[in-house]
């Protein structure tokens, strides 16, 4: 009697009249019960999710189960792959005894199946690159990888408006290095003073220092153009979802670098896609595994940015679906806008497992079947406490369930197949190239030298009005002779000595002859 009322219940909230993807089948008293069917609602999985779990329970294939079924459901889906682990979505899995008995006990025969996939990564090694521009990422995000504190956060915010304000296009971390010493020690200086605040060298200097770490850690690639198309995300082929995956095996040491860029891309969508209300399906869903990275630490400016894009995104047709080890590393304000509810096992081997477990089981509704802690720590693999938003939006009866088992390989594909997909996709030539154009770095130095060729003119200027001012010498007659006219005077003495030495013996010898006649 009381499997007939299960089994009641459970369809009663778990039948919705639309298309919906089949999460398992509802398990009670220990067993697996194929006829209580637990679904999930097309239209509701834009109402957002959390798949949580202790390490080792599973979260990893109910995400590549759920994305499976949005594929076949035409729906495309992005996936954070940490571990390099889920590539093999391109493979059809290997039938085996384990996976046939699952498929028969949630009433759905195992046929192994691929998808297409499409390869990203940050460092473009293990995929297309991804990359964006400075400017799209934003201050607040930007500020969290650079972990500023709110002086510097604000400083930052100004440089941005300023950048915006008058056509600086900030596309790298150059552009911003060369923005942030024009404004705070260049001719920008006082500019940006007059209509934003004075920048402090010793503000100015302590951004500086985060952004030169930041790029010796080898990231600053991220930040660039070709810059990441989210168009690119909502590709079908042969009537499937493409699964594009984000590879960041190679960048696990780097969690604020990874977490922040999922969340710019989700910033993305939300700034670009169009209203488009209730939609049958979604257009898109997100996963955001790790989730638990993206709060630690976080800023309010950030959590508040979060929030909206949270709260906001599902107008646009896109679902956002948080994979995290318990439901208490979400900040309350986002958890309440997440109406579709996969709780995998949770371990009590510490206090503070155990109150996680307390903070846990009050999130959940009560239940006629279950004493819902002690079904949490004793869930097994590939089996999860369930609760979701029906096709009317209200919560589902809360029901332990055995999910359908993954399809595809379930662990990486063959190297040789993910080298074939990385050349193949049209995706790696048209990211693969960094593209170069005048940005901000260009216009700074253009503007330094302008800056510098009239401080010359202005310097030269004054040098020329400074001898202009000196008085001017009197012009007078010279009393000392020149070389010709001291020879011509000399002569003229001479001649004039010579000439009455004549004289006077003309007169002695005219004398004497006159007094010799008488």
């Amino acid at each position: 009697m009381a499997k007939e009322q299960f089994i009641q219940k459970i369809n009663q909230s778990y039948s919705p009249k639309g298309a919906f993807i089949q999460l398992g089948s509802g398990i009670l008293d220990a067993e697996i019960v194929t006829d209580a069917k637990v679904n999930l609602a097309l239209k509701m999985m834009n109402r957002h999710g959390l798949i949580a779990g202790a390490t080792g329970t599973g979260k990893t294939r109910t995400l590549q189960l759920i994305a499976e079924q949005l594929s076949d459901a035409a729906v495309p889906v992005f996936l954070l792959d940490v571990k390099g682990d889920l590539s093999g979505l391109s493979e059809p899995g290997n039938t085996n005894q384990a996976l046939l008995d699952r498929g028969n006990a949630v009433g759905i025969p195992f046929e192994p199946a691929s998808f297409p996939i499409e390869l990203f990564s940050l460092t473009g090694k293990l995929g297309a690159p991804m990359r964006i521009t400075v400017e799209d990422f934003g201050p607040i995000l930007l500020s969290r990888i650079l972990d500023l504190n709110d002086t510097q956060s604000g400083v930052l915010s100004a440089i941005f408006k300023y950048a915006t304000d008058n056509q600086l296009p900030i596309v790298d971390l150059q552009d911003l290095k060369k923005l942030l010493n024009y404004l705070s020690e260049g001719p920008g200086a006082d500019e940006i003073k007059a209509d934003y605040g004075k920048i402090s060298t010793s503000s100015s200097g302590a951004i500086l220092r985060k952004i030169v770490a930041i790029e010796q850690q080898g990231v600053a690639h991220i930040f660039g153009e070709k810059e990441f198309d989210i168009q690119d995300l909502f590709n079908k082929v042969d009537g499937k979802g493409v699964i594009s995956l984000l590879n960041i095996s190679d960048v696990q040491d780097q969690p604020l670098l990874f977490s922040t860029f999922l969340l710019s891309l989700l910033a993305q969508l939300f700034k670009q896609l169009p209203e488009v209300g209730d939609l049958d399906k979604p257009k898109l869903v997100f996963f955001f595994d790790e989730a638990h990275l993206l709060f630690n630490g976080a800023s309010k400016a950030f959590l508040s940015q979060i929030e909206q894009i949270v709260r906001l995104i599902r107008s646009k047709g896109v679902g956002v679906f948080f994979c995290t080890q318990a439901a208490t590393d979400v900040p309350e304000s986002v958890l309440g806008q997440l109406g579709n509810r996969i709780q995998h096992a949770l371990r009590a081997f510490t206090p503070n497992d155990a109150e996680n477990l307390r903070k846990t089981v009050r999130t959940y509704p009560t239940s006629d079947f279950y004493e819902i802690d002690k079904v949490l720590t004793s869930l097994g693999t590939g089996q999860a406490l369930v609760t979701v938003l029906n096709d009317k939006g209200i919560p589902t009866e809360v029901v332990a369930t055995h999910l359908v088992p993954a399809r595809a390989v379930m662990g990486p594909c063959q190297p040789s197949h993910y080298a074939e997909l990385i050349a193949s996709s049209e995706f790696t030539q048209k990211y693969q190239e960094r593209v170069e154009r005048r940005t901000a770095s260009e216009i700074i130095d253009e503007k330094n030298a302008a800056f510098q060729q009239q401080q010359e003119l202005e310097k030269s200027k004054k040098e020329m009005a400074k001898e202009a001012s000196k008085p001017k010498p009197t012009s007078r007659t010279s009393n000392r002779q020149t070389p010709l006219e001291a020879a011509q005077s000399t002569a003229s003495r001479t001649l004039a000595r010579e000439g009455v030495k004549f004289l006077g013996k003309l007169a002695n010898g005219l004398l004497n002859s006159f007094f010799k006649k008488k």
